[in-house]
């Protein structure tokens, strides 16, 4: 469970900044317009409504801070670990675009990051940490510039103090050891995995093993599939939350150590957590992911699918399995973009099936642009129609 879970409906827009929003931010004359419910089949236009939804964050964005705001009705900065997501789909739309501007805002993210966080990259948190060296990680190897890089290292080497023996292993939540979860030990897990593709070097691949390792034997339902959150110092697990998060970045943890090792029972694994969330009922209504709220609930959906998409990707699944896959994203994405969008300002619906009104929280918002962005992307591969 992260930090701030039973918070998740904690802002009160004010009247007039609502007014504002919806007299000022209204649909560019370029966005897509919904497609004609009224046919049979209606056509999405995935990569312009991946550019709708990535021009959407400009309502969030501090001009002068250099971050993004909690909500498109708040002065208050997002935090942490949501900054690091929003700077993750700006690296989505600058791997579709390639433009010098996008380059300047990933850079001043990461500025205004560092300015809110005490001047420092470093955080109380393992998995904020590993959010945002995941991001930086990804804009480095779209960028090429060392800026991102230096980031990346400097968190990686900070979260690697984190591990410790007590629990059998695993990574601590944060630096006063209160419990050990998935949100700490999946991402960096991921996050070794890749700096092993990306340097070669053997001992993140062995961090990458023995995370893992650590996770599927404490915190994982080898029968079901369910990835369970977290265990408390004193060794009790928490058997009753279930969250799309976990699932999302288990599966992206075992893919990574298939695409590396070539060993099978890691994709069994991706497999076996990714037909849970799918078929157990218990992360989705009618075939759609549910809402899992607002606040850091917000942000799990889109890391599922970030994580789902790249093993549709990247996956060497079997056709079966990929036609299936396909079919649940696309029909998630047909659902957001007609039935929980608010089209005049493009904001997108905690519950995708639900349309917000004139106000949405960051978090549910940067979920919305993974979706948008993960079609864009299975389009451009011709997965998708």
């Amino acid at each position: 469970m992260h930090k701030r879970q039973f918070s998740i409906f904690w802002y009160i827009p004010t009247a007039l900044l609502i007014c504002v929003l919806s007299c000022c931010l209204k649909q560019k004359p370029d966005d897509p317009p919904p497609p004609d419910e009224g046919s049979a089949k209606p056509t999405y236009n995935w990569p312009a409504i991946a550019d709708s939804a990535e021009r959407s964050l400009n309502y969030f964005w501090s001009a002068s801070g250099k971050y993004y705001f909690a909500s498109n009705a708040s002065s208050d900065w997002a935090q942490y670990w949501p900054n690091a997501h929003a700077l993750d789909v700006l690296v989505d739309a600058y791997l579709r675009n390639p433009a010098a501007s996008l380059k300047s805002q990933m850079l001043d993210l990461i500025g205004g990051v560092k300015a809110k966080n005490s001047n420092t990259m470093i955080n109380y948190y393992y998995d904020d940490m590993e959010w945002m060296a995941l991001a930086c990680l990804r804009a480095y190897n779209a960028t090429g510039d060392s800026q991102f890089k230096d980031v990346t290292d400097l968190l990686w080497n900070d979260i690697k103090n984190g591990w410790s023996s007590d629990l059998g292993g695993g990574i601590w939540w944060r630096k006063d050891n209160p419990s050990k979860n998935t949100p700490s030990n999946m991402p960096a897990a991921i996050l070794a995995a890749r700096l092993y593709k990306k340097f070669n070097r053997a001992d993140d691949l062995q961090w990458a093993q023995k995370i893992y390792d650590w996770q599927k034997q404490v915190l994982y339902d080898a029968n079901s599939g369910w990835v369970y959150d977290n265990l408390d110092k004193a060794g009790t697990k928490n058997t009753s939350w279930k969250f799309t998060y976990n699932q999302g970045t288990f599966l992206g943890a075992a893919l990574e150590l298939y695409l590396i090792t070539n060993n099978t029972a890691y994709l069994n694994d991706a497999y076996k957590v990714t037909d849970y969330t799918l078929n157990s009922g218990f992360l989705t209504n009618n075939g759609v992911l549910k809402d899992e709220g607002g606040g850091d609930g917000g942000l799990f959906k889109g890391i599922f699918i970030r994580y789902f998409t790249r093993l549709i990707v990247d996956g060497n699944i079997d056709a079966t399995k990929k036609t299936g896959y396909l079919s649940f994203i696309t029909s998630n994405a047909a659902t957001l973009w007609s039935k929980g969008t608010n089209k005049n300002l493009v904001l997108f619906g905690g519950a995708w099936d639900k349309a917000p009104d004139n106000t949405t929280d960051c978090t549910i918002q940067l979920s919305g642009i993974m979706l948008f962005e993960a079609m864009a992307e299975l389009k451009k591969l011709n997965l998708v129609k």
